[in-house]
Order: C-alpha cells, then sequence, then structure tokens
C-alpha cells in the first residue's frame, strides 16, 4: 500500500514569540515492512538554524531555532510512504514468553526496552494484570494477542482525561484514556512479566477500507505498541487501541521507551502569551 501523509502542526500565539527553540520527531523513519519514497519538512517562519540529527532510537530528529518576532509557527509535513507488512508467525508457533524474556536479558538494545521508563514503569499490580495473558509456558505471540485484546476491552476509549504526562499505572487503575495511555499500559504490563516492549507513535489511515468502521486514533497522530518476539521474527506491532495487530493500515514515524522519547513537538519559548494550537493529519491512499 502507498500512502500520501500530510501533517500540519499550527500555533498561533495573542503576542509576538521572541525566541523559540524547537524539537521534533516528524519525519517517519524507514523500517522493515515500510519504505519512504519522499519526505519534505516545512517550517514557516523560516528558522535562523535547522539541525537534522538521528537519535538514540533511530529516529529522524529536527531541530530549529528562530530569533526573528513572530506570531504563528507552523510545520507541515508531506510524505509518501509505501507500506507492506511481512506477516507474523502462527502465535502456537511462536516460543514461550519466558524463553523470550530470558533471551532479551543479554541483548543490550532488546534489554533497554525491559526497564523501567517514566511513563511505562512496571510495577505489582501490572505484573498481575499480565500474569493472566501469561501463563506458564503460553507461547508469545498468543499471550500478546491476548493482552492486546483485554486492553482494548478493559480500556474507555475518552479524549480529553488524560494527557501527556499520564502514567501507565494511572491507566490501570483509572482505564479511561486515549491511544497513548493504551500504549503505555500494553508495554508497562509486558515490562512487569519481563519482555521488551517499546512505544511506536505514528499515523492511522484516515478513511477505512470499504465496509469497514474508521479506527479509533485517525485524523491524528496515534500510538501503538512494539514487542519483540524473538531473532527468527523481530518485532511485532500491536493496536490495542483498536485491538489490531499492525498490518498495512499504519505507517510509523518513531519508536522509543515511551511517549517522552517520540513527542512529535516540544520547545521553548520567549514571549507569545495564551496561544492556541490546531494539528490537521491526513493518510490516504495513493490511487495507482
Amino acid at each position: 500500500m502507498i500512502y500520501r501523509l500530510h501533517h500540519a502542526t499550527i500555533y498561533e500565539y495573542a503576542e509576538p514569540v521572541l525566541l523559540g527553540t524547537h524539537f521534533m520527531h516528524l519525519v517517519p523513519r524507514t523500517r522493515p515492512g515500510q519504505t519512504i519514497r519522499e519526505s519534505v519538512l516545512d517550517v514557516s517562519p523560516t528558522p535562523d538554524n535547522r539541525r537534522n540529527e538521528v537519535d538514540h532510537f533511530g529516529n529522524f530528529t529536527t531541530t530549529v531555532s528562530l530569533t526573528n518576532p513572530h506570531k504563528q509557527f507552523t510545520v507541515a509535513l508531506s510524505a509518501t510512504i509505501d507500506v507492506a507488512q511481512p506477516a507474523p508467525p502462527a502465535p502456537a508457533s511462536t516460543p514461550g514468553f519466558e524463553q523470550i524474556a530470558a533471551a532479551s536479558i543479554n541483548r543490550a538494545d532488546i534489554a533497554e526496552y525491559t526497564l523501567p521508563s517514566a511513563l511505562a514503569a512496571p510495577n505489582i499490580e501490572l505484573a498481575a494484570y499480565a500474569k493472566t495473558s501469561f501463563p506458564a509456558g503460553e507461547p508469545i505471540l498468543s499471550g500478546l494477542l491476548n493482552l492486546n485484546q483485554r486492553v482494548f476491552n478493559d480500556m474507555t476509549y475518552k479524549p480529553g482525561v488524560t494527557n501527556t504526562a499520564t502514567t501507565a499505572s494511572h491507566a490501570l487503575k483509572n482505564r479511561v484514556g486515549v491511544c497513548q495511555d493504551y500504549a503505555h499500559l500494553m508495554i508497562a504490563a509486558l515490562r512487569a512479566v519481563g519482555l521488551p516492549a517499546r512505544y511506536v507513535s505514528g499515523y492511522l489511515r484516515t478513511s477505512p477500507p470499504a465496509g469497514q468502521v474508521k479506527r479509533r486514533g485517525a485524523d491524528q497522530s496515534h500510538a501503538w505498541v512494539s514487542a519483540w518476539i524473538g531473532d527468527y521474527a523481530g518485532w511485532v506491532d500491536f493496536d490495542p487501541t483498536n485491538n489490531l495487530l499492525v498490518s498495512d493500515e499504519h505507517v510509523t514515524l518513531a519508536w522509543g521507551r515511551d511517549f517522552q522519547d517520540v513527542s512529535p513537538l516540544r520547545g521553548i519559548i520567549l514571549g507569545g502569551g495564551r496561544h492556541t494550537l490546531r494539528v490537521n493529519v491526513d493518510l490516504d491512499p495513493v490511487l495507482t
């Protein structure tokens, strides 16, 4: 599937911003099953300094500085992306989850995703929640699919009741939130039983295929979970907000330990006063 992606973030300020520095994760990354054909990130006003880098996790980052007064700041991404996710193995054929947990300890690039992070820290309650999906000897992919469905069933999707600092522990207790909360809950539960899991930010197809309902999280930035199931199959992605095994409806932007590693846009400004924010996202198939 080939997609055309448009993402616009627009800040409008009541007073001029005198100085601004902004750090972004807004350029999609290449990964198995995803190829970036083209990608253009426009910033307005034109920044005085702009630096493009790759972070610790392999994500593309952009840092800009503006030193001239401005009352609007706009970032617009346009990209063409080819998505063809490989099919995962049969769930029952995958190793027991204990084997995956043990193997991850000896892999530095994997083990870091088993450790606590600010928004997805494991605890006793999260371990108890996870163990329902992972009885002794449970094949890793079977357990992951079960946990994905349980998070979907147990949570209530409701925008506006959580924020970017809400933790997995809070999500488990209150069982309400948005895609970020669903993802943090599943990630922290997996870490609580020793399994590596990472937070993935990206986009979901805006218009569903014919005959299907619109997915939760379309029309905006989305988040889901990637879990390692061993060297032979690598990372497999799950969308607990929609109870999906991620395939060709999702476009990956970036990944890290939790939202704080991949925030699309953050920064520091001097001045500005009150502001309004608009975010517009469209991810549509290219007709061929």
